[in-house]
Protein backbone atom coordinates (compact mmCIF):
# COMPACT_ATOMS: atom_id res chain seq x y z
CA UNK A 1 0.00 0.00 0.00
CA UNK A 2 2.72 1.90 0.59
CA UNK A 3 4.50 1.55 -2.87
CA UNK A 4 0.78 2.44 -4.09
CA UNK A 5 1.01 5.45 -2.70
CA UNK A 6 4.44 5.92 -3.82
CA UNK A 7 3.78 5.91 -7.11
CA UNK A 8 0.57 8.17 -7.22
CA UNK A 9 2.80 10.59 -5.91
CA UNK A 10 5.14 10.27 -8.43
CA UNK A 11 3.12 10.48 -11.18
CA UNK A 12 1.51 13.76 -9.49
CA UNK A 13 4.73 14.92 -9.04
CA UNK A 14 5.57 14.41 -13.06
CA UNK A 15 2.50 16.20 -14.09
CA UNK A 16 2.72 19.97 -11.99
CA UNK A 17 6.37 19.42 -12.50
CA UNK A 18 6.79 20.30 -16.31
CA UNK A 19 4.21 23.74 -15.10
CA UNK A 20 6.32 24.86 -12.36
CA UNK A 21 9.42 24.25 -14.82
CA UNK A 22 7.85 26.48 -17.50
CA UNK A 23 6.76 29.19 -15.04
CA UNK A 24 10.70 29.30 -14.03
CA UNK A 25 11.59 28.93 -17.09
CA UNK A 26 9.76 32.21 -18.12
CA UNK A 27 10.87 33.97 -15.06
CA UNK A 28 14.35 32.96 -15.75
CA UNK A 29 13.55 34.12 -19.43
CA UNK A 30 12.35 37.59 -18.30
CA UNK A 31 15.11 38.60 -15.75
CA UNK A 32 17.89 37.89 -18.07
CA UNK A 33 16.11 39.29 -20.77
CA UNK A 34 15.59 42.94 -18.07
CA UNK A 35 19.21 42.29 -16.94
CA UNK A 36 20.52 42.62 -20.51
CA UNK A 37 18.21 44.78 -22.13
CA UNK A 38 19.10 47.74 -19.12
CA UNK A 39 22.57 46.86 -19.36
CA UNK A 40 22.73 47.89 -23.20
CA UNK A 41 20.09 50.60 -22.63
CA UNK A 42 22.93 51.66 -20.27
CA UNK A 43 26.17 51.16 -22.42
CA UNK A 44 24.36 53.26 -25.21
CA UNK A 45 23.20 56.24 -23.12
CA UNK A 46 26.77 56.47 -21.73
CA UNK A 47 27.90 55.74 -25.55
CA UNK A 48 25.64 58.97 -25.83
CA UNK A 49 26.92 60.56 -23.41
CA UNK A 50 30.41 60.74 -24.43
CA UNK A 51 29.91 61.10 -27.31
CA UNK A 52 28.23 64.79 -26.90
CA UNK A 53 30.98 65.37 -24.45
CA UNK A 54 33.75 64.88 -26.63
CA UNK A 55 32.21 66.51 -29.32
CA UNK A 56 31.81 69.58 -27.07
CA UNK A 57 35.79 69.49 -26.46
CA UNK A 58 36.87 68.97 -29.81
CA UNK A 59 34.79 71.00 -31.69
CA UNK A 60 36.51 73.87 -31.19
CA UNK A 61 40.24 72.90 -31.78
CA UNK A 62 38.30 71.66 -35.17
CA UNK A 63 37.38 75.55 -35.63
CA UNK A 64 40.67 76.38 -34.72
CA UNK A 65 43.14 73.96 -36.46
CA UNK A 66 40.56 74.36 -39.74
CA UNK A 67 42.60 76.25 -42.07
CA UNK A 68 45.66 73.60 -41.56
CA UNK A 69 43.44 70.15 -41.16
CA UNK A 70 41.29 70.72 -44.23
CA UNK A 71 44.32 71.61 -46.85
CA UNK A 72 45.97 68.58 -44.87
CA UNK A 73 43.21 66.17 -45.33
CA UNK A 74 42.88 67.06 -49.36
CA UNK A 75 46.28 66.51 -49.89
CA UNK A 76 46.17 63.37 -48.12
CA UNK A 77 43.16 62.48 -49.91
CA UNK A 78 44.90 63.11 -53.49
CA UNK A 79 47.74 61.62 -52.74
CA UNK A 80 46.09 58.30 -51.85
CA UNK A 81 43.96 58.60 -54.63
CA UNK A 82 47.06 59.09 -57.00
CA UNK A 83 48.82 56.34 -55.67
CA UNK A 84 45.60 53.95 -55.75
CA UNK A 85 45.43 55.20 -59.08
CA UNK A 86 48.75 54.81 -60.36
CA UNK A 87 49.32 51.30 -58.86
CA UNK A 88 45.79 50.40 -60.93
CA UNK A 89 47.04 51.63 -64.60
CA UNK A 90 50.21 49.67 -63.66
CA UNK A 91 48.65 46.62 -62.86
CA UNK A 92 46.19 47.03 -66.07
CA UNK A 93 49.00 47.99 -68.27
CA UNK A 94 50.73 44.50 -67.05
CA UNK A 95 47.99 42.95 -67.74
CA UNK A 96 47.53 44.14 -71.08
CA UNK A 97 51.30 43.37 -72.22
CA UNK A 98 50.85 40.03 -70.82
CA UNK A 99 47.73 39.25 -72.91
CA UNK A 100 49.61 40.65 -75.44
CA UNK A 101 52.94 38.44 -75.36
CA UNK A 102 50.47 35.38 -75.67
CA UNK A 103 48.58 36.57 -78.37
CA UNK A 104 52.03 36.96 -79.79
CA UNK A 105 53.55 33.93 -78.65
CA UNK A 106 50.49 31.78 -79.92
CA UNK A 107 49.00 30.79 -76.77
CA UNK A 108 45.42 32.02 -77.60
CA UNK A 109 44.39 33.96 -74.50
CA UNK A 110 40.99 34.67 -74.07
CA UNK A 111 39.03 36.92 -76.10
CA UNK A 112 41.67 36.16 -79.24
CA UNK A 113 38.64 34.84 -81.38
CA UNK A 114 36.99 37.89 -81.02
CA UNK A 115 40.19 39.81 -81.81
CA UNK A 116 40.48 37.88 -85.27
CA UNK A 117 37.05 37.90 -86.01
CA UNK A 118 37.08 41.60 -85.78
CA UNK A 119 40.36 41.83 -88.36
CA UNK A 120 38.60 39.56 -90.54
CA UNK A 121 35.35 42.15 -90.23
CA UNK A 122 37.45 45.23 -90.66
CA UNK A 123 39.53 43.82 -93.71
CA UNK A 124 36.48 42.68 -95.30
CA UNK A 125 34.66 46.34 -95.07
CA UNK A 126 37.96 48.37 -96.12
CA UNK A 127 38.33 45.94 -99.25
CA UNK A 128 34.33 46.81 -99.87
CA UNK A 129 35.11 50.72 -99.50
CA UNK A 130 37.83 50.59 -101.56
CA UNK A 131 35.99 49.04 -104.34
CA UNK A 132 33.04 51.13 -103.94
CA UNK A 133 35.37 54.25 -104.06
CA UNK A 134 37.27 52.69 -107.10
CA UNK A 135 33.43 52.20 -108.78
CA UNK A 136 32.47 55.87 -108.31
CA UNK A 137 35.64 57.67 -108.84
CA UNK A 138 36.81 55.28 -111.93
CA UNK A 139 33.59 56.09 -113.79
CA UNK A 140 33.66 59.75 -113.22
CA UNK A 141 37.73 59.76 -114.26
CA UNK A 142 36.49 57.87 -117.61
CA UNK A 143 33.64 60.49 -118.18
CA UNK A 144 35.98 63.99 -117.31
CA UNK A 145 38.40 61.96 -120.08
Amino acid sequence: MASERYGQQQQADYYTQPQQQSQTYGAAKAATAATVGGSLLLISGLTLAATVIGLAVVTPLFVIFSPILVPAVAAAFLVTIGFLSSGAFGLAAVSVLSWMYQYMTGKNPPGAAQLEYAKGRIGTTAREVKDKAAEKFGSQRTAAA
